[in-house]
């Protein structure tokens, strides 16, 4: 045995340490990650990602790695912590996409197409049909237009911001989580401004009528007009909710941690 080959097996748990490490927190993070952690594709195309990002982002991290820690219990929470890490930078991508199918299932209410008391179980517990096209048309978005690159960039850059192996602050956490998921239903509720606004507009006029012509059956009479402006108004608006959604998720994107 060489010289070479003795450094080479010396190095070798260093390496592997290394690895788990990131592949942790990789994983945790790819699981979630806009446009690579959607359900339909296998899970073995998701891991095989996960892998080559690890393997792409070791050789710069691997400086960065605390010393193979003494015992299995040190080593095991370091590995959470990085699990952690990982699930959390995934989220807060997450929260900025949800934002798109959140506001179509508040159009669907809004226009008549869903009941919260009655929830489709074809498509959810809590999922409408427009809310599931968002979904399939934000999963679209992020792939075709890139953006996709621009969380994957972030969890590259996290490894300066939190280094390995060590938690989370949770102050600056907290402030994270809250401040992505307030922004997140703000956004939402902007995008279906036109929807709330006209159902509300629309049950006053039917309150109104039905004040005035008692004997009127309003509900019967407005539900299907409810209906049908409202996917006039949707197939008018979805191509100006996608647009504003996709600009104001580059921007969100541009402030997740990692990227600065």
């Amino acid at each position: 045995m060489t010289a070479i080959d003795t450094a080479l097996l010396a190095a070798l748990p260093g390496w592997a340490f290394a690895f788990v490490l990131v592949l942790a927190r990789v994983g945790a993070a790819v699981m979630l990650l806009p446009g690579l952690g959607e359900s339909g594709p296998p899970p073995m195309l998701r891991a095989g990602m996960a892998g080559a990002i690890t393997l792409l982002l070791l050789p710069v991290v691997q400086p960065l790695i605390p010393a193979v820690p003494v015992g299995l219990v040190p080593a095991a929470g370091m590995v959470l912590a990085e699990v952690a890490t990982g699930l959390w930078l995934g989220w807060l991508a997450r929260v900025l996409v949800l934002t798109l199918p959140m506001a179509g299932q508040i159009a669907a209410y809004m226009i008549g197409l869903a009941n919260v008391l009655e929830p489709d179980t074809g498509l959810g517990a809590q999922s409408t049909a427009v809310g599931r096209m968002f979904s399939l048309a934000a999963a679209v978005v992020v792939l075709a237009s890139g953006l996709w690159a621009v969380p994957v960039a972030a969890l590259a850059g996290s490894f300066r911001l939190i280094a390995p192996g060590a938690l989370l602050p949770a102050g600056d956490t907290a402030a994270a989580a809250a401040t992505a998921v307030a922004g997140g239903f703000a956004l939402a509720l902007r995008l279906a401004a036109p929807f709330v606004l006209a159902a509300v507009v629309w049950q006053v006029a039917s309150g109104v009528v039905a004040r005035l012509i008692p004997r009127l059956q309003v509900y019967f009479l407005s539900m299907p007009a409810q209906i049908a402006g409202g996917v006039l108004l949707l197939a008018l608006l979805s191509g100006a909710m996608l647009t504003a959604w996709h600009d104001a998720l580059r921007s969100g994107f541009d402030l997740l941690p990692g990227l600065g």
